[in-house]
């Protein structure tokens, strides 16, 4: 198992108390294994990919622990987590742009990188060409700036840097968002060959597009108001989605050959709750056709079928 979460609570700081977007989550992620992370905006994915890493000062620690190769992180201890980070787990923010320092050239930022863990450029620097030009790049590209570059190939530099040091698990977070469509493949294909070069062992894709994950995710875990609503495996949620929230986002896709001048698309009817103030029991229940009298109490994240994880009341376990 490379990647182990058990009962992780995660809050941000605010004016008016605490708001946890990461609520009693648990899942692990196999060695091998392209993880998709899925749900609407403010369901609490990014704050769940990024709460393993790293905690910043608006975010709190409640409860839980992660494990990497059977050894806890430390995540509630920042500087404790330092010699961790890019090593043994590592991040592709969502604007790659956030990632690079605009103000040095792509070089100075690997020599910055390397020296900060105790190593020298040239000790990977014949490693480091050969994966330049793995990923479609010119070795010039270490002589530019950040902006000089397009958005493709910042997201390229930024897969290199998260992954020059051969992470088990890489945490690649939105990377397609800001892509045209032929570039989101590319990139999509370029995650799965760094996990299959072994570059990664592991990978937690997280995005709210089903479609990319469809393409590069072994399995998909979805979210929903800071709680996860189903896992299985890719094949299983496209296909045979149990949880009605994700039977809603899969609804609410574009199909194939449709006319969008002439039919109008459908979305989830109703709105995410707030996190500051979350009704009881499923929090799903309020936009749910399917809810009933025990929605009122929080339906547990349980195993219905062989690898299948499912919280909903109306799911039976076979």
């Amino acid at each position: 198992m490379s990647v182990r979460v058990e009962h992780l609570s995660i809050a941000y700081r605010t004016r008016s108390g605490d708001v946890i977007p990461v609520d009693d989550v648990s899942f692990s992620v196999a060695d091998g294994e392209i993880m998709g992370l899925a749900g609407e905006s403010g369901s609490g994915k990014s704050t769940l990919g990024t709460s393993l890493i790293y905690l910043d000062a608006r975010m709190k620690h409640l409860g839980g622990l992660v494990e990497l190769d059977g050894g806890k992180l430390p995540i509630a201890d920042s500087r404790a987590m330092r010699p961790h980070r890019l090593k043994e787990i590592s991040l592709i923010p969502q604007y790659a742009m956030s990632a690079l320092n605009p103000t040095r050239k792509i070089r100075r930022i690997i020599t910055d990188l390397l020296r900060s863990h105790g190593m020298r450029d040239r000790e990977v620097m014949s490693e480091l060409k050969r994966r330049i030009a793995l990923v479609g790049l010119d070795i010039s590209v270490l002589d530019q700036y950040p902006f000089e570059l397009s958005g493709g190939m910042r997201q390229r530099v930024t897969l290199l840097l998260s992954t020059l040091l051969n992470p088990s698990l890489l945490i690649a977070d939105e990377v397609t968002s800001a892509l045209d469509v032929s570039t989101q493949r590319a990139v999509g294909e370029l995650l799965i060959e760094f996990r299959d070069r072994g570059f990664v062992k592991s990978m937690i894709t997280i995005t709210h597009d089903l479609s990319i994950l469809a393409q590069v995710a072994d399995s998909i875990l979805i979210m929903y108001a800071g709680r996860l609503a189903e896992k299985a495996s890719t094949a299983t949620i496209i296909d045979a989605p149990l949880h009605p929230y994700t039977q809603l986002l899969l609804a609410s896709l574009p199909a194939a050959g449709v006319r969008y001048d002439q039919t109008k698309l459908t979305g989830i009817p109703g709105h995410p709750p707030s996190l500051a103030n979350p009704p009881e029991g499923c929090r799903f229940r309020e936009r749910c056709p399917f809810a009933f009298d025990r929605c009122t109490a929080t339906p547990p994240f349980e195993q219905v079928a062989p690898g299948h994880y499912v919280a909903c009341w109306k799911v039976a376990p076979t």
